[in-house]
């Protein structure tokens, strides 16, 4: 498995174009399921969570659904058409999908708390063995 470090923007990018991708992959395949998108959703939020810099953490769980909302632009529509029906549509999708948006959220806040934590302790355990006297055996 492939073993990226992502920079908060380019986290903000995968996500956002993944989500995008598979936001048009739905439309073609699914017609537009949102199930399928929201499924969809929380494995990437994963990955970029996964993905990301140490030094960018807080950035997954802010790009996230940033890149859900941008996802829903091929998939949310309302039948009256152009812009301000693109817009009603997507509002109207947050609005409904907002399990999906929580749920994807979630699972990054929490794999990026848990690396974080990993992180800290690790630091920690690093300063107490550089303070710690060094032991000489009696001559």
């Amino acid at each position: 498995m492939p073993n990226p470090r992502l920079t908060g923007l380019g986290s903000g990018l995968f996500c956002g174009a993944l989500m995008f991708a598979l936001g048009c992959l739905d439309q073609l395949l699914f017609g537009a399921s949102l199930v399928v998108y929201g499924v969809l959703f929380l494995p990437v939020s994963a990955l970029t969570a996964v993905w990301v810099r140490r030094g960018d953490l807080v950035s997954a769980p802010v790009v996230v659904p940033i890149a859900f909302a941008f996802g829903l632009l091929p998939i949310a529509d309302d039948s009256g058409g152009g812009v301000g029906g693109r817009l009603m549509g997507l509002v109207t999708t947050l609005a409904v999908e907002a399990g999906w948006l929580y749920g994807g959220t979630l699972v990054a806040g929490l794999i990026v708390t848990v690396r974080k934590v990993r992180l800290m302790s690790r630091r920690a355990a690093q300063r107490r063995a550089a303070q710690a006297p060094v032991r000489r055996r009696p001559t």
